[in-house]
């Protein structure tokens, strides 16, 4: 777990490594940063435009601990800016409105139980799953259900869809796995950072 600290830093070196991308062109190489961000860690870097709606406008991470925090934030934030594919790049004049979102992740586990039985293994607002058969792979995030207001079956389904598979995929053999988030956000764009707790119920 970060700590409240730790999780402002993830967040303000997210802001910067995609302002100076945008505006100079440059990957940053931060030193002198506390020892958590040299860990292994997955995360997830997300940005939203209107603090109020929270219009998603890019979201790309690693799911997996594959290499330093920090590194995976920096790169994380850069294509999220400049790469997802659902959205055309982010413009250096849209900096200011973005509210960014770090999500740093447990390592994913997969869920061992009969396909019928999955919806039982998940907590809304505690899992993010990820759905893998061949060769496609889909991740959701555990604030999505939240946000959507999905149950553990819809969640199950929706995950199917992200990775281009039928929505009933989990109950014909794809692999199913959950993850934990820690998330900190932006309340406003550039301004005070918060821990994101999410409601668990299911």
């Amino acid at each position: 777990m970060l700590t409240k600290s730790e999780g402002e830093l993830a967040v303000r070196l997210a802001r910067h490594a995609i302002e100076e991308c945008l505006n100079n062109g440059k990957k940053i190489s931060p030193d002198n940063l506390p020892a958590v961000f040299r860990e292994n860690r997955g995360v997830f870097v997300t940005l939203n435009k209107n603090a109020d709606s929270r219009e998603l406008r890019g979201c790309i991470g690693r799911p997996y601990p594959v290499m330093p925090l920090s590194e995976a934030i920096i790169l994380s934030a850069i294509n999220a800016a400049r790469e997802d594919p659902r959205f055309y790049p982010v413009e250096p004049d849209e900096i200011d409105d973005l509210v960014i979102e770090v999500t740093v992740l447990t390592v994913p586990e997969r869920i061992k139980a009969k396909p019928k039985e999955l919806p039982d293994k998940i907590v809304i607002g505690r899992h993010g799953l990820i759905v893998a058969a061949n060769r496609c792979q889909g991740l959701l995030l555990p604030q999505v259900a939240v946000e959507h207001g999905f149950d553990c079956t819809e969640f199950l389904c929706q995950t199917c869809m992200k990775a281009g598979l039928m929505p009933d995929a989990w109950l014909n053999g794809a692999d199913v796995y959950s993850f934990e988030g820690q998330i900190f956000q932006e309340v406003l764009p550039g301004g005070e950072i918060r821990e994101k707790i999410l409601s668990e119920e299911c």
